[in-house]
Order: structure tokens, then C-alpha cells, then sequence
């Protein structure tokens, strides 16, 4: 017993030191300095991470680890298993610590193309006069365009299933100043402005589950942008994109696919079968575990044969003729798939196509891809060699196609290609940014899940019922508007955002309903028989809209006689009729010491001429002024059954839902035929 307690005593003495000696050299870990990027590409069948610093405008890549994943925790790119992903990220994580003796906290990541949904719109606006073209209106139109995909993408099966989405950007595709197509706006001058832009969205359970995973390993988030935007980054320059060009990344579980033209990106779009499915016929042909078909898929993307051992022990030998006989219908059907998205999207075959990712580097595919394109062979090429543009290494060879999307977050967010790697702070909370270009105010917003509704104040549901035959009107009380600060100074949703900023924004409220009840419309003192809807109901009835309500007096009420005394005290016969003299004193009321009177009414209200017809509202309670949204509901227009464009004008200039009134204002507010 003694002996044995001995023996278990001295190793515990031994390691002590040891882990004390470990958990000091952890504690001299340097935490990770500002100027350090670190990305993970949290892929389907692996994790990569890549360490670089910004020199010299490019990424010296300093640390690079990639670890397989030991379960299929991901699924086409998604996040499955958060507990799985986070002990294999965390493996990468560590590796990279211990190469580089920092701490790191800060990690660049980017969501899977599989979850990301699209959508086009068109937005036009147009004004009385040749107009000077600056943020503002640019802000409206695109404001416009993305209003309009988003009320196209409501439509969406998922949307209408109660599924949230994330509106994560738009790219503007085109603008034309007076039916004329220009790379930009600004400064210009022009009676009639257009917008073709692509706004894109993501499920709400992708954006979480990677905050999510990362959290897990004590990471913040510093960038979060979008796959193909983060291999596009790097794998098509900006000075390439002037060209019809086609990126495909071909993952495990996808393959993403981007277009550019006219130097700008122009659709993204996916095919949902990728490597996974080569695996899986490999598999089935040569009696094989995932893992193994995997491997045996992997060498001979790089050498000529591969012995490998099936799951009933037989060694077997394989050339790559083999595997491409084997694989050349699931590559054929991939190869298809892939041309077809390409001309759906782009409406023609590209000019050329780069294929990344590790499923680029079997030779079938980039000849299918060739094939279906109907293009020279030539012009299908293995992305890579264009990395050098961004990054480079004293250690690792960076032209492997499977390095797109690492390398692409890393250089996105080094070099500020994608301003989500900014730092922004939305109601005290770190914003969640997804953008590639420069934000707004109203950029924020949109990508932390506020809406247009939330910008806009609501004036509450009018009622309008018949009273004996007329229709008569009752309008609701107007909404708050938003409260809007940057940096603690009111702004607008304009505005650029910029490193470090701060954003507070307290949403627009939505005005009280219009509301009467029966006993309202009747005078007291008098007797009067009422119906509604031709049926005697209670004087405590809430009406509705389209009531018909009947009043009708029974008698007249007693006439007061009033005695009137003249100055000299005697009375007047009441038969006689008092009329004012029309010659009176000029300064009766100035010796009387009278002042006008001022009504309630006129005191409490203010007075627009809206479409050309005389408008009183109420003062706000707060005294902020009014906006030009606030008289939406007044307009008469059917917001919920649009016909056509809403055209505002104060003054007879064209104007901005934000523009505030001055009373006596002239505003128009019309749909655009």
C-alpha cells in the first residue's frame, strides 16, 4: 500500500512543475497585435486558419494550419454540430498560438455561399430640373432599389415560412443618369436618375451559429463577410473586372459561383453539389469509407496512381485514367450545373472562368468545364495566379486554389476591401457588418435587422364612416419619428460610417388608430334618434370603418332670451332685431382694451397645402417638426396596393422622406404613372 501510494505520489511531484512551467509560458503569450490578421475558413470537410500582417499594401502570411474535421459537423458549408466546429477551430487556433507565441482574439471569418439568396431590383427617381447628384439622392436611390428587393424577396416560400433573414449588402450593378448608363452619380447633374442593383440576404441562424462557434474559443469576430465576395477578393482583382469573368469556388458540400463585368460584381449564385459527390461514387465503385474515397480522390489530384485498402481488406491500385472513368458522370452532371447557374445569371457564357477550391484540381473538371461553357480550353483556368497581387510568403506557397477563400477573408479585411472589418458600435452593442464598399448609416441598420418600417414614422389607420349621407374622414395620430445619433450628433441615414463610430438609433413609433365612438358625434342637449348601419345600438358603440351612421334631431332646443341693456339702462323690446352698427368706432377695441382671440385650434395646429388642398395637423406633442413622411397617410395614396412610384415634392422640388416642413409648405405627394 505504501510502495503503490509512492509510486502514484512521485509522478504527480514530476508534473507539477511541468504544468505550472506550461500554464507561465501560456501566461507570456503576447496578445495579438492590432496590426495582425487571423481568418478562419470554416469549410465543409476542413478548417484552415492563415496569420499575416499588412506590408507594403499586401499580406505577408506569416502562419498557416489546417485540421480535418473528425465528424460531419458541417453540411454544405453550414454549421451543424457548434460544439464539433468549435473544439476543431480551436485545435487551429492553438497550433497557431504556439507558432507564433500570441494570444489571439480577434478572427476574420465569412459565411457559406449555400445559405445566400439574392435578389434584383430596378429603382428610379426623377425630378422637375437638371439636379446635382450628391450622397443624399444616391442614398435615396439605392434606399429605393433595396426597398424594392426586399418586397420582391417577402415572396420567398422561407420568408413566408417565418424563416428571418439578414439583409448582409447590395452591390449597385448599373446607374443611368437620363436613360444613360454610367459607372457613377455623384456630382453629376440629371432630371432623371436609375439603379440596378443585387441585394443579398442570409438566414439568421447562419450569422449566429458562427458568432456562436467563435465565442466558444474566446474569439471575437472582427470581420464577417460573405464566401465567394471574400475568393472573388482574391482571386479576380478590381482591375479585372471590367471583364465578363466567372469565379467558381468548388468546395465539399458547394460550389459558389461569382460574376463580374463592367468593373463591378454582377450576381452571386450557387450550385448545391460539389466535391462531396465525386467522394461519395468513389466510394460506391471501389467498396470505400468517406474518408478513405476522400484521400484516394486528394492523391490523385497530384499523383498518377494510389494503393489504398477497402473496407473488406482487399489492397487495390488506381491510376488517375481510372478515377476519371469512374468519376466522369457525377462530374459531367457538376460540370453542367455549374455552366448552366453561370448563364442563368450572367445571361450568356463569360469570357472566361477561374475555378478555386479543392475541387478545382481534378483535370475533368476544368475540361467539363470548357465542354459546357462551349469555350477553348484555355480560357478555363486554376485560380492562384493572381494571389501574388495581395499576398505573399517567405514560408508557404500560396498559389493552391483551395487557398481562395482563406486567403481572400484574410486580404479582404487586411487591405479594407470589405469595410466589415470595421469596428462599429449600434445601441451599445458591436454591429454585425457584412459589407464590400464603402457603409452608410442606413447600411447599418439594415445588416442588424432594422426595417424601413423602423426608419418611417406611421401615422395610426384612419377611419372614415357616413354620417346622414357624407363621408367623413377621421385620421389617426402621427407617428415619432427615428432618433438618430452618431457619435452623440443627430445625423441622418446618409451618413458615411467610419471606424470607431457610434451609433445610436431608437426606432420610428407607429400613431394611434383613428378612433370614434357613437356617443362622439352627438350633441349634448338635444334629443336625437340614432342608427348604425340602419339598427339602434348603444351610444357606447366603437364604430368601424364603413359605418353608415343616421341622426336625426327630434326637437329644436327652447330659445334663450337674452335682455339686452342699452347704456342708458332701459331695455329692448325683444321683438326688434340688434344689429351692430356697421359705422363702428375704429378704436372701440383698442379702448376697451381687447386683444384678439386666438382658437384653440389655430394655436395647436399647423397648415400645409397638400395636392393642391388646404391641410391642418396637429403640433407634436414633442414640438419636433413634421416630415415629409408624416403626411403619407394624408396623401391618399394605398400604400398596402402601390400602383407605381411615389413622387414627393415640397415646393416644387423634389425632395426626401426626411425632409422637414415649415408651414405653409407645398407638397405634393402622387404616385408616378
Amino acid at each position: 500500500m505504501t510502495v503503490s501510494s509512492k509510486k502514484k505520489t512521485k509522478p504527480q511531484q514530476k508534473n507539477q512543475p511541468k504544468k505550472n512551467q506550461k500554464a507561465m509560458q501560456k501566461d507570456k503569450l503576447k496578445l495579438q497585435p492590432k496590426n495582425m490578421i487571423f481568418a478562419l475558413d470554416i469549410g465543409t470537410r476542413s478548417i484552415i486558419g492563415i496569420a499575416g500582417i499588412v506590408e507594403n499594401e499586401k499580406l505577408r502570411v506569416i502562419a498557416m494550419e489546417k485540421e480535418e474535421h473528425t465528424e460531419r459537423s458541417m453540411v454544405d458549408g453550414q454549421i451543424e454540430d457548434i460544439e464539433q466546429v468549435a473544439k476543431v477551430a480551436a485545435i487551429v487556433k492553438a497550433r497557431l498560438e504556439n507558432k507564433l507565441r500570441i494570444k489571439l482574439k480577434r478572427v476574420c471569418v465569412a459565411a457559406a455561399g449555400r445559405a445566400l439568396k439574392t435578389q434584383s431590383a430596378t429603382y428610379e427617381l426623377e425630378f422637375n430640373r437638371p439636379q446635382r447628384l450628391d450622397e443624399e439622392i444616391i442614398s435615396r436611390l439605392e434606399a429605393g432599389a433595396i426597398g424594392e428587393a426586399e418586397a420582391a424577396f417577402s415572396d420567398d416560400p422561407e420568408v413566408e415560412a417565418g424563416r428571418q433573414f439578414y439583409l448582409v449588402g447590395h452591390t449597385a450593378v448599373q446607374y443611368y443618369m437620363d436613360g444613360y448608363p454610367t459607372s457613377s452619380l455623384l456630382e453629376h447633374k440629371a432630371r432623371r436618375v436609375q439603379v440596378d442593383v443585387i441585394a443579398t440576404f442570409l438566414p439568421r441562424e447562419v450569422v449566429d451559429s458562427l458568432y456562436s462557434t467563435m465565442h466558444k474559443i474566446d474569439l471575437e469576430v472582427a470581420s464577417l463577410t460573405l464566401e465567394p465576395i471574400a475568393a472573388m477578393n482574391v482571386v479576380i482583382p478590381k482591375n479585372l473586372r471590367l471583364l465578363n469573368l466567372a469565379l467558381v469556388d468548388i468546395g465539399a458540400g458547394t460550389s459558389d459561383i461569382a460574376i463580374c463585368k463592367d468593373g463591378g460584381v454582377v450576381g452571386y449564385t450557387i450550385v448545391t453539389i460539389a466535391g462531396d459527390e465525386i467522394t461519395e461514387t468513389l466510394m460506391k465503385k471501389y467498396l470505400l469509407d468517406f474518408n478513405t474515397a476522400e484521400s484516394v480522390k486528394i492523391q490523385l489530384g497530384t499523383q498518377q496512381t494510389v494503393c489504398f485498402t477497402d473496407i473488406l481488406g482487399f489492397e487495390q491500385t488506381i491510376t488517375q485514367e481510372d478515377m476519371a472513368d469512374c468519376i466522369e458522370e457525377s462530374a459531367s452532371i457538376l460540370c453542367r450545373e455549374i455552366c448552366e447557374q453561370i448563364r442563368e445569371v450572367n445571361g450568356a457564357p463569360t469570357s472566361a472562368v477561374f475555378l478555386a477550391g479543392g475541387g478545382s484540381k481534378l483535370s475533368s473538371i476544368q475540361a467539363g468545364i470548357a465542354k459546357y461553357m462551349d469555350m477553348d480550353a484555355k480560357r478555363v483556368a486554376i485560380a492562384g495566379n493572381n494571389f501574388q497581387t495581395y499576398a505573399f510568403s517567405d514560408t508557404y506557397e500560396l498559389n493552391d486554389p483551395e487557398y481562395a477563400t482563406p486567403l481572400g477573408i484574410a486580404i479582404s479585411a487586411g487591405l479594407n476591401l470589405l469595410t466589415d472589418s470595421f469596428h462599429v458600435m449600434l445601441n451599445g452593442v458591436r454591429a454585425k457588418l457584412f459589407r464590400n464598399r464603402t457603409m452608410t448609416i442606413l447600411d447599418i441598420l439594415m445588416m442588424n435587422g432594422f426595417s424601413y418600417q423602423d426608419i418611417i414614422p406611421q401615422t395610426g389607420r384612419k377611419l372614415m364612416i357616413q354620417i346622414n349621407g357624407e363621408q367623413t374622414v377621421y385620421h389617426g395620430t402621427p407617428g415619432e419619428p427615428a432618433k438618430l445619433m452618431k457619435n452623440g450628433k443627430e445625423a441622418r441615414i446618409s451618413d458615411f460610417v467610419e471606424t470607431g463610430d457610434r451609433i445610436d438609433f431608437t426606432p420610428a413609433t407607429k400613431g394611434q388608430h383613428a378612433r370614434r365612438y357613437l356617443k362622439d358625434l352627438l350633441s349634448e342637449g338635444l334629443s336625437q334618434t340614432v342608427t348604425v348601419n340602419g339598427s339602434i345600438v348603444s351610444r357606447d358603440t366603437l364604430l368601424k370603418m364603413g359605418d353608415m351612421v343616421l341622426i336625426e334631431t327630434n326637437q329644436q332646443p327652447e330659445a334663450v332670451v337674452f335682455d339686452l341693456v342699452s347704456v342708458s339702462g332701459s331695455k329692448t323690446n325683444p321683438d326688434e332685431i340688434f344689429e351692430p352698427s356697421i359705422d363702428c368706432d375704429a378704436d372701440y377695441e383698442s379702448e376697451m382694451n381687447l386683444a384678439p382671440i386666438e382658437t384653440d385650434g389655430a394655436a395647436h395646429s399647423i397648415d400645409f397645402l397638400l395636392n393642391h388642398q388646404p391641410v391642418s395637423v396637429p403640433k407634436k406633442t414633442d414640438g419636433s417638426p413634421y416630415y415629409l413622411m408624416d403626411l403619407l397617410e394624408r396623401s391618399g395614396l394605398d400604400l398596402e396596393h402601390p400602383t407605381g412610384d411615389v413622387v414627393l415634392r415640397v415646393n416644387g422640388e423634389s425632395s426626401s422622406f426626411l425632409q422637414d416642413l415649415k408651414p405653409g409648405d407645398s407638397i405634393e405627394i402622387y404616385y408616378k404613372v
